[in-house]
């Protein structure tokens, strides 16, 4: 199996709907934005809710998009610019703007159809206009009664997306060593991540300060309007079902029915999410160990896995096109395949070729993690991910802090531990400062929100619909449990989850309180 084949598949299967990373590091000068009724009326300034989109035929995606393939979605997709206030304290300032990038397919049963279903795939830094046609497939059912709505959010591929290096600088970036063992090591891991920093304020420094979740949130009950719908009616996975908590908390009676799918812990501290998703990787390479050995005798096991990215972590091997497979990239590439059982076989190959000196597969697995394409482009999904977290999460953390947790995180995951505590450098020298310690997802009023939680999720482990639960407050929340692998549930292929999902979206059917799928 050649890694080419693979990371075309990869790259939209995966990265586009991955979970939010643990957000650290920073020291700027960001005042927190306006949040309540104020940020409601903000949201509602007549110069951009009275604006008209113009559809037109979708370009192709752009490579911060990754859209590498050059190829545009088909016929029944339509896309169009929604204009709105890059800082929304200051909405009537047309030097204060910002274009978000729309994609559609119109629902086909006209005489039925109920509005727009608005998606976000996760990330942050997902691009819902190369995400929702390559999964348009699984949605076909939905587009009977809606119009299927994604975009760019703010700081993401077409609008205005977050550059920080460029390919090569990337290229290198990723291949440094993320899991330090000595001082002098963390000490380079710190410059890097602050050089890093350093350009994306270079770069993008204009956007930086608006692109977080709050601000998101307002540019879709814009979009809600301006597409002439009453209510928002939302398709979050992943990171998206923070974005469409945040939403809630700010606009609950514009609320629709909405899913909130492979759900994030809106309780969780930078610190506490990073060690769950230790935990929730963690739980998933053993599921898939498990799984493996029901059906083949060339299963790794953990100590072979833990003991190949040592090997890599002090020799590198060829991973095709003139690059190493490192030990960086070989543990994104394992965390990649993941997030979905569709992938467990190319991780058992691959970890096969990589024991034989062979690094293409597992690299190609990295690479798709990471955002870059077949081209040696990247998207912005990293920079994106990054700049968001950052503009939100206001913790920064220093080396010896994360040094004194890294027991904690490798007891939790020998295999990924290590990379998730040194992952709480992510905001280190970040140029803006962060909104809040955790997100306000309190909803009250709003109409019910359907939660699924997925037992095996590593991403977004499972207590994390629990938690968002609570936090929506009482009335609010419908749960549904999926006792399965991989990241989110309808996308799953299980009938009982996507049965009740698709009752409640299309006829308003609310599931019986705590109702479980296998």
């Amino acid at each position: 199996m050649l890694a080419a084949a693979l990371l075309a598949v990869t790259a939209t299967a995966c990265t586009g709907a991955g979970s939010r990373e643990s957000s650290n590091g920073g020291n700027g000068t960001r005042t927190p934005p306006p949040s309540g009724k104020s940020a409601q009326a903000q949201a509602q300034d007549p110069q951009t809710t009275r604006q008209t989109l113009s559809w037109k035929a979708c370009p192709p995606p752009t490579p911060a998009e990754g859209g590498s393939s050059g190829r545009a979605p088909g016929p029944d997709w339509e896309c169009a610019t929604l204009h709105a206030p890059l800082d929304y304290a200051k909405p009537r300032s047309n030097a204060n703007s910002i274009d978000i990038a729309l994609i559609r397919a119109k629902a086909t049963d006209r005489s039925h159809r109920i509005g727009s279903l608005v998606f976000n795939f996760g990330g942050p830094g997902g691009s819902g206009i190369t995400t929702l046609p390559a999964f348009a497939d699984d949605y076909k059912k939905l587009r009977t009664r809606y119009d299927l709505v994604s975009f760019d959010p703010r700081g993401v591929g077409r609008s205005s997306g977050v550059t920080c290096l460029d390919d090569k600088q990337l290229d290198a970036y990723y291949a440094a060593d993320a899991a330090p063992a000595t001082p002098s090591q963390q000490k380079a891991l710190v410059e890097r991540v602050t050089a890093y920093a350093a350009g994306c304020e270079r770069n993008s420094g204009k956007v930086l300060p608006y692109v977080g979740t709050e601000n998101a949130a307002r540019d879709m009950d814009l979009m809600r309007e301006v597409l002439g719908d009453a209510k928002l009616h939302y398709f979050g996975v992943s990171y998206g079902t923070e974005l469409g908590g945040v939403y809630a908390h700010l606009f609950p009676d514009k609320v629709g029915r909405a899913l909130f799918d492979g759900v994030v812990d809106p309780s969780a501290d930078p610190v506490q999410s990073a060690l769950a998703q230790a935990q929730g990787f963690e739980l998933a390479l053993t599921n898939y160990m498990d799984a493996c050995t029901k059906t083949s005798d060339n299963c790794p096991t953990e100590p072979q896995v833990s003991a190949l990215l040592k090997r890599l972590g002090d020799k590198p091997i060829p991973g095709g096109a003139g690059r190493d497979l490192t030990r960086s990239l070989a543990t994104s590439g394992i965390a990649q395949s993941l997030y979905s059982k569709d992938f467990w076989d190319y991780l058992t190959e691959g970890i096969e070729d990589a024991e034989n000196g062979d690094g293409r597969l597992l690299l190609s697995l990295g690479d798709a993690m990471n955002g870059r394409g077949q081209d040696g482009r990247y998207s912005t999904l990293q920079s994106s991910l990054n700049a968001i977290s950052c503009a939100d999460f206001a913790q920064r953390y220093t080396a010896a802090e994360i040094a004194q947790r890294v027991p904690e995180f490798r007891k939790a995951s020998p295999v990924f531990g290590d990379f998730m505590a040194w992952s709480l450098t992510q905001c280190t020298g970040w140029p803006v400062k962060g909104a809040w310690q955790t997100p306000d997802v309190s909803a009250k009023g709003s109409a019910p929100v359907l939660v699924v939680g997925n037992t095996g999720d590593p991403a977004t482990p499972y207590g994390g619909a629990k938690h968002m639960a609570q936090e929506l407050g009482p009335g609010v929340a419908v749960e549904l449990t999926y006792r399965g692998e991989g990241h989110g549930a309808y996308d799953s292929g299980n009938a009982c989850v996507k049965g009740a999902v698709d009752a409640y979206l299309l006829d308003g059917t609310v599931p019986e309180p705590d109702k479980i799928c296998s």
